[in-house]
């Protein structure tokens, strides 16, 4: 049976958003605008203040590591202090490493995660805007050894670093996943929050581990041992959208991973579970808002 997680991964393309740094002293403040990517943040050193658009400024210090998804940001030794374009200062190929003043009080270490082109918001929908990840999570400790990873693979330059720098974006995600599961806060709506729930997970795995079964309600529910109105209603609050609808926008996103690879239309449609190309071309169309010829393209 399938990961329903790694099955995302795999079909989205992650691909890794640079290894950055930071060390800063005295006064100083960063703007960063918001892009269709995961960025993740870790204070290696000493201590800052992160502000977000209608949020009150968060204190940052070392040992903290924070994701943030598609939004606009601020880092800053005060709150108060009027912020430069931070993304100017990386803007040059190879600038990874910022350095400000004549000293690094604050040491500060980002890398990023983002995703083939149409397939970010089926990731960052589901996952909040802020997440700051408490320094004694696991995932902390896993995301701030990873991106310190990322960071030499890019300021190296070693042999096969793309790759790797590609395989630890995969890292990252899973760990920001993971991290937002084991907060246990009420979850905003989305796939990666089903992913909490015992029921809906099964669900969401059985989907997924036979994408082209024609798949019924009353099927799922008695595979999980729930009732249809059961399954559908908690179904559609966890997730977001009720289970088929969930299905047809799964076998898209999948198909159109296959049409990119260069998979003829006719073998996709039936990968995906339609039994002829016009009702495949007419669902892609739908929910993708191209043809099949124009997403292979």
């Amino acid at each position: 049976m399938h990961d329903p997680l790694s099955d995302v991964l795999a079909v989205l393309g992650t691909k890794s958003v640079r290894g950055t740094s930071l060390e800063a002293q005295g006064a100083w403040a960063l703007s960063f605008d918001g892009r269709l990517r995961l960025k993740f943040v870790a204070v290696a050193r000493g201590q800052c203040w992160l502000t977000l658009p209608d949020r009150a400024p968060e204190l940052l210090s070392e040992g903290d590591v924070v994701l943030l998804s598609n939004t606009r940001y601020t880092v800053a030794s005060d709150p108060a202090l009027e912020a430069i374009d931070g993304m100017a200062l990386y803007a040059l190929p190879g600038q990874n490493t910022v350095r400000l003043g004549n000293g690094c009080d604050t040491v500060m270490i980002g890398g990023g995660s983002g995703f083939e082109e149409g397939c970010a918001s089926f990731v960052l929908d589901a996952l909040p805007r802020f997440l700051r990840i408490s320094q004694r999570s696991p995932s902390a400790e896993a995301i701030n050894r990873t991106l310190q990873s990322l960071h030499e693979e890019m300021r190296q330059e070693w042999a096969g670093a793309a790759l790797i720098a590609e395989r630890l974006a995969d890292v990252l995600v899973v760990e920001a996943v993971r991290a937002y599961i084991a907060t246990g806060a009420t979850p905003s709506i989305g796939w990666i929050a089903a992913l909490g729930d015992g029921k809906i997970a099964e669900a969401l795995k059985l989907m997924h581990s036979d994408v082209a079964r024609r798949w019924t309600v009353p099927d799922l529910a008695r595979e999980v041992g729930m009732s249809r109105s059961a399954l559908t209603q908690r179904f559609s609050q966890k997730v977001g959208r009720p289970p088929l609808d969930y299905l047809t926008l799964w076998r898209m996103l999948l198909a159109q991973r296959k049409l990119a690879g260069g998979e003829a239309i006719a073998t996709v449609a039936e990968d995906v579970g339609y039994q002829s190309q016009s009702a495949f071309a007419h669902a892609f169309k739908r929910r993708m808002g191209r043809t099949p010829r124009q997403g292979a393209r």
